[in-house]
């Protein structure tokens, strides 16, 4: 992973250069995650990751925020190339074992979170109806 701000106006992954499907299966890739590990960290189908690296569908803002921890890409990256993304092509640099550990480890950590406020979220609307529900 790198600060793509330079290579973005270098062109590699920009809006002009590249599209959301093409920064999502370059992200991908070089998280060497196949299309089904990715839909299956996303709690999604096959078919629907396929869909966006195909820029025939696009995740909504929860999955897109999911999506981007799991890539360990920034938001603004999988949107228009700029900020931390993936290296382009021929640009990679090897990452130590102990980094690339710790930095699966915060992905991990991330993705959790993620799942932990989605899960939240659902009990606090539980609860309103309940409430709603009780005083009605």
């Amino acid at each position: 992973m790198t600060d793509q701000g330079t290579a973005a106006t270098d062109g590699w992954y920009s809006n002009e250069a590249a599209t959301f499907g093409d920064r999502v299966a370059a992200a991908r890739d070089a998280m060497a995650l196949s299309q089904a590990d990715l839909a299956r960290k996303l709690g999604v189908k096959l078919k629907t990751v396929q869909g966006w690296e195909d820029d025939l569908s696009e995740p909504r803002a929860n999955k897109l925020q999911m999506l981007s921890g799991v890539l360990n890409v920034s938001l603004m990256w999988l949107l228009n190339g700029e900020g931390e993304g993936v290296a382009p092509p021929g640009d990679v640099t090897e990452i130590p074992h102990d980094i690339s550990a710790i930095l699966t480890e915060i992905r991990q950590i991330r993705g959790e979170m993620t799942r932990a406020a989605e899960r939240l979220a659902r009990a606090e609307k539980q609860l309103r109806r309940a409430l709603q529900d009780h005083a009605a």
